[in-house]
């Protein structure tokens, strides 16, 4: 059986987003560079506050002349509304086209070979009526896949259920969306955006850009999310980390016996150990830092 897998992620939809103004559009409140994304290439990105707080992140793909943007399926309602807050007379069109096609996260080794694509972010292939592109964030991911629901043949890989990628992303510290990032409170800097490739420092202004460039340029990172291995029963999402009598962070996702978690940085060396023990509800976390987080 192949080492390759393909997990379809119900819970990923998609937005279609055309027009002669639709890279201008997005261009100016985005956290990357629109301009960037072609039919060879995708991006990573995420949507602000003004005050540079999360609202949500996308992957960014052109595929048959329009842009795709991949995304929390529930959420897309609440993000087109906001997108079109700023449409004004620009000459572009927002279309829910989850109904039409299926999101996969092909990952494990032989993952990229199956689709022909080369281990490097964000480099994007056709795949039947779709597209496949190498992950845009970590290329230890795997691959993203965007194709029309009618195009299922998947002989290549070994399908798992949604909890196989879960695991393989929380290991290598990959945020999932609004379940590891809170809405209207999150900041990116502190959930890996810079070292994901989530953010173009020289593209301009976009919307909450002011805030995020002073949180990097003036070192006021405090926190960030690291996978923790968990020793017991896995912490609810929300719960507080505890060193000794002190909070020192509060648990997010977990699958398993490893979670994320974002961690206050004074409690952690330059290598992620606890400078002391981290519990939460009485379970014992011990924090890794993958090889991509610069603390």
């Amino acid at each position: 059986m192949s080492e390759a897998k393909i997990s379809i992620l119900p819970d990923r939809g998609v937005i279609a987003i055309s027009g002669d103004e639709a890279r201008s559009f997005l261009q100016g409140i985005v956290s990357n560079d629109t301009e960037k994304v072609t039919p060879e290439q995708a991006g990573y990105g995420a949507f602000l506050t003004p005050q540079g707080k999360y609202l949500f992140d996308f992957f960014m793909a052109e595929c048959g002349g329009l842009v795709f943007i991949e995304t929390e399926r529930d959420r897309i309602p609440d993000f087109i509304k906001r997108l079109s807050l700023y449409k004004l007379r620009a000459k572009v069109d927002l279309e829910d086209v989850s109904s039409d096609y299926l999101v996969g996260a092909a990952f494990g080794i032989g993952a990229l070979d199956a689709l022909s694509l080369p281990a490097t972010a964000g480099t994007c292939v056709p795949y039947h009526s779709g597209i496949a592109f190498t992950d845009p964030r970590l290329v230890k991911a795997g691959a993203r896949i965007i194709l029309p629901l009618s195009e299922t043949d998947f002989t290549a890989f070994e399908m798992t259920e949604p909890g196989a990628y879960d695991a393989h992303r929380i290991v290598l510290g990959l945020p999932d969306s609004s379940r590891d990032l809170i809405v209207d409170k999150s900041v990116l800097l502190e959930n890996g955006f810079d070292e994901l490739n989530g953010i173009d420092w020289n593209k301009g202004c976009y919307m909450g850009q002011e805030v995020t460039a002073r949180t990097k340029y003036r070192g006021l990172l405090k926190k960030r999310l690291l996978p923790v291995v968990i020793d017991g029963a896995a912490p609810e999402p929300g719960t507080p980390i505890m060193a000794g009598d002190r909070e020192a962070g509060e648990m997010r996702s977990s699958c398993g016996s490893m979670g994320l978690a974002l961690i206050r940085m004074d409690y952690l060396d330059d290598a992620a150990n606890p400078t002391s023990p981290l519990s939460a509800d009485q379970t014992s976390l011990t924090p890794k830092k993958p090889d991509w987080v610069n603390l």
